[in-house]
């Protein structure tokens, strides 16, 4: 055993005052990653099928967010075009600096009409992958599948646009007997034409696995390497987008990443379908820790936009939700509060103030003990003079002995801000200053 006189806090893995680096070993992971990585959002696509349609003022906002979020990370946004209120959306976004906006449509050459008429550079294509959807959704076989298909990225094409395949489904697709050749035929009307062809692996029923041993169609890193390997599709034409059925959406993003996937895709705190998608704010986080790069990120707009859920849509997250709760880092356990008066880094995972504009906080209830009421009055309300409050100060225990009555009397709720600050002004008095409260 190795004794210290200091103690070694592991700054190389544990900067605090920046985002965790993440870190492997020299194996195959390490070079299989591509070297450029980005983030795309579908927060406006796939998550406004998840909730009440936006209007064109809120879409606005939200996109000046995503730009102050990602600055050069968040590269792409995808929007409908079908209604005047989306192409509204659309032009609206194009005149601000920000993510380049994308399109989404059917495998129609009635939606192509639409999407053509916004100026866009670039569209999803709705491909579907899986005989669930082209034998009991679709009623079609696999080659009428493709031929049609074939005929709206040939379609896509020609109308000057680049084609981004969405191969919906994949976890449950048959992919040696439908989704390779099918590749290879868009593949090669791309090669005809001069364009690059992207394809969007989405894992639709979140049925992806993130273990390299995970076997086909379902494990993530051999489902990345059968279209880098065995298709030959270079890594910044493939993006993964995932789907949180079984809690493992934002994993198996990173796991795409790691693999050979350039381009991940996500929405603002997860809004998507049923379980929703890769909350996009935490892939920010996880590539920042994956790169090291922070180069035009601005991570306290995670703040800024959880309260704008919160105040202007009326949709707020959970209050344990990470990165953006009202309570991620609000303690009310006496022990943890303990903790934090000796040194906020033992239970705080970064410089929350810092990185995300959120400083620590406390929530006084049966478990927070003399600690959590010395913690609370040291950082929510301003005590005169330099000295912080001790545990053992009388008055602390006389704020407990008040707290604890109203338990025992049968309170179920935490004390709130204004009932602390009145038994701090209680007991404390004159050495009370102006109260710092936020």
């Amino acid at each position: 055993m190795v004794d210290p006189a200091e103690p070694n806090l592991l700054r190389d893995d544990f900067p605090y005052t920046r985002i965790p680096p993440i870190r492997f070993e020299p194996t195959g992971v390490a070079q299989a990653r591509p070297t450029d990585v980005w983030i795309t959002d579908t927060t406006f696509r796939d998550g406004q099928q998840a909730r009440a349609p936006y209007t064109v003022d809120q879409i606005v906002h939200l996109y000046d967010l995503l730009a102050k979020l990602g600055g050069p990370v968040i590269r792409q946004t995808e929007l409908f075009a079908y209604t005047p209120l989306d192409r509204e959306a659309i032009a609206a976004c194009q005149q601000r600096p920000g993510p380049e906006v994308t399109t989404w449509m059917r495998a129609s050459l009635d939606d192509l009409k639409a999407v053509v008429a916004t100026g866009v550079k670039e569209t999803g294509i709705l491909v579907s992958s899986s005989d669930y959807h082209i034998y009991l959704k679709m009623h079609r076989t696999r080659r009428q599948a493709a031929d049609d298909y074939a005929r709206v990225v040939r379609a896509v094409i020609d109308a000057g646009l680049l084609p981004r395949c969405h191969l919906e489904d994949l976890t449950r697709a048959d992919l040696d007997g439908f989704v390779a050749p099918l590749v290879a035929s868009l593949q090669e009307l791309g090669r005809q034409a001069g364009v690059p062809v992207k394809f969007r692996l989405c894992d639709t029923m979140g049925f992806g696995l993130p273990w390299p041993e995970a076997s086909l169609p379902r494990g993530v890193p051999r489902l990345v390497q059968f279209f880098t390997r065995t298709l030959g599709v270079e890594p910044e034409n493939l993006e993964w987008h995932g789907h949180n059925d079984f809690h493992r959406g934002e994993v198996n993003t990173v796991a795409a990443w790691l693999y050979g996937c350039a381009a991940a895709n996500g929405s603002l705190f997860g809004f998507g379908e049923r379980t929703g998608n890769p909350p996009l704010e935490a892939l920010v986080i996880d590539y920042v820790g994956l790169t090291g790069d922070a180069s035009g990120v601005d991570t306290t707009a995670i703040t800024r936009a959880a309260a704008f859920f919160r105040d202007q849509l009326g949709t707020p997250l959970p209050a344990n939700y990470p990165f953006a709760g009202a309570g991620f880092n609000v303690t009310s356990a006496g022990i943890h509060a303990d903790g934090l008066l000796k040194n906020e880094e033992i239970y705080n995972i970064f410089d929350t103030a810092r990185i995300l504009d959120r400083p620590l906080g406390i929530t006084v209830n049966d478990r927070s003990g003399l600690a959590g009421i010395a913690y609370w009055l040291n950082t929510s309300v301003g005590l005169r003079g330099a000295a912080q409050v001790r545990k053992d100060d009388p008055r602390v225990v006389a704020i407990h002995r008040e707290v604890e009555r109203q338990y025992a009397g049968g309170r179920s709720t935490g004390f709130s801000p204004d009932e602390m600050e009145a038994l701090a002004r209680l007991h404390f008095g004159n050495a009370l200053a102006t109260s710092a409260r936020g």
